[in-house]
């Protein structure tokens, strides 16, 4: 979607912002949300594949750092990654889907140690109970040692783009490259029934954007269910009669360029205020996130 707004209704492409966007200075340290924002950032992934494949064995994390500039790649020592996500990355097949989940839990534990005043590396993750079935396996969470309010957090990567979404309520986040004519035409089976059919009205040339809204949105509410894609994405509506949507959760679509879509689903009411931001690229010497001006943000300053 290349329009610059987040609209929770915005199915249609090529239309007009529908709120007000306004920059937003950085900051050189990130700020937690207030109780009603949400904050988006968008991180490109490295362009050549340097995953380090083989960590070593007797290191407890990687060491505190920041996240990987995209063209240079990262070594162990200065990903804040930890061990088991190390590995992780290095297990992938392919060399560039291991620098696009390297770079996207970088840019997260950055993120993280910035909003949380932690080093990187000194970040624990653990799994929330599955809704579901009660399970280890429900939405990540990140441990905090103070007594402020839980920040949560979504991630989500797709070919070209990583996105971060962080707020003081549940939230999940999606971003997806455009889809072929071939995905949407075999995928389409799997949205509500409501949904397909306004697919299917929509004029050809627009359908790929159309369902790439559509599909994202899903999986952000999805993810903040805690159930993912274990919830066959059928089952709920997010077209775009916002009245048929699911109750007690909204769900925005967010500006992520001309080549992937993206969406954002909070607990609770429209948010007041989201911001999108793009992270800028690791420098030597860097610790937890800080925005970078010349990166520059926009606002949404949502309606009640």
């Amino acid at each position: 979607m290349d329009t610059a707004h987040a609209s929770a209704s915005a199915l249609a492409p090529a239309r007009a912002p529908a709120h007000d966007l306004t920059p937003s200075r950085a900051s050189r340290t990130p700020t937690r949300p207030a109780a009603g924002d949400v904050h988006v950032w968008f991180v490109r992934p490295p362009r050549s594949g340097s995953v380090p494949r083989s960590p070593g064995a007797d290191a407890g994390t990687a060491a505190d750092s920041g996240l990987p500039a995209p063209d240079s790649g990262f070594t162990a020592p200065d990903s804040g990654l930890s061990v088991a996500e190390l590995r992780r990355a290095a297990s992938f097949a392919r060399a560039g889907d291991g620098d696009v989940y390297a770079t996207a839990h970088a840019a997260l534990r950055r993120l993280l140690g910035g909003y949380l005043g932690l080093p990187p590396a000194g970040l624990t993750f653990v799994r929330e109970p599955c809704p579901g079935c009660s399970g280890p396996h429900g939405r990540p969470a990140v441990v905090q040692t103070d007594d402020a309010p839980t920040l949560h957090f979504s991630l989500a990567h797709s070919r070209g783009l990583i996105a971060v979404a962080v707020a003081p309520r549940v939230i999940g986040v999606d971003v997806e490259r455009l889809p072929s004519t071939g995905t949407v035409e075999a995928c389409a089976r799997a949205l509500h029934t409501r949904e397909r059919a306004e697919l299917a009205a929509v004029p050809p040339e627009e359908r790929q954007a159309y369902f790439g809204r559509l599909w994202t949105r899903k999986e952000a509410y999805l993810k903040a269910l805690g159930t993912g894609l274990s919830r066959h994405p059928r089952i709920d509506y997010l077209g775009a009669d916002l009245r048929r949507r699911p109750a007690r959760w909204a769900v925005l679509d967010l500006p992520a360029g001309p080549e992937h879509t993206a969406a954002v689903a909070v607990d609770g009411a429209r948010p007041d205020r989201v911001t999108v931001r793009w992270l800028p690229a690791h420098r030597p010497g860097d610790g937890p996130a800080a925005p970078d001006a010349a990166y520059g943000s926009t606002t949404d300053r949502s309606p009640r």
